[in-house]
């Protein structure tokens, strides 16, 4: 089926005339802002990561951000004092333990 056949139609009319994927296709052909991707469009194609290098360093960091940024529970009995001493830290204790964690354990 050539576009010119259904030039003019509805989109209902060409699904009765030609069927639901003519339709579809047709649509597609007249939509001035869609390209098919063919085998040259793709032989000309280059990865993300080199033309817009900024942008995928950005999503890789954010999704390195969530996987190190995940958070589990760890119940741990403590001293009272300490749990005391704490939580006077401030309403950001527990980062400040996370860090402090962090450090202590990246040295051994």
């Amino acid at each position: 089926m050539k576009s010119d056949e259904v030039k003019g139609k509805s989109f209902e009319e060409t699904a009765v005339e030609y069927g639901e994927d003519a339709a579809i296709e047709a649509g597609i052909e007249a939509d001035p802002d869609t390209l098919e991707l063919n085998e040259a469009w793709f032989d000309k194609a280059r990865p993300a990561s080199e033309v817009v290098p900024t942008i995928v360093e950005r999503y890789q960091d954010t999704q390195r951000k969530k996987r190190i940024g995940k958070k589990v529970m760890l119940p741990i009995p403590l001293d009272a004092d300490l749990a005391e001493r704490i939580r006077s830290i401030g309403p950001d204790w527990e980062q400040v333990v996370n860090d402090e964690l962090r450090r202590a354990f990246s040295r051994s």
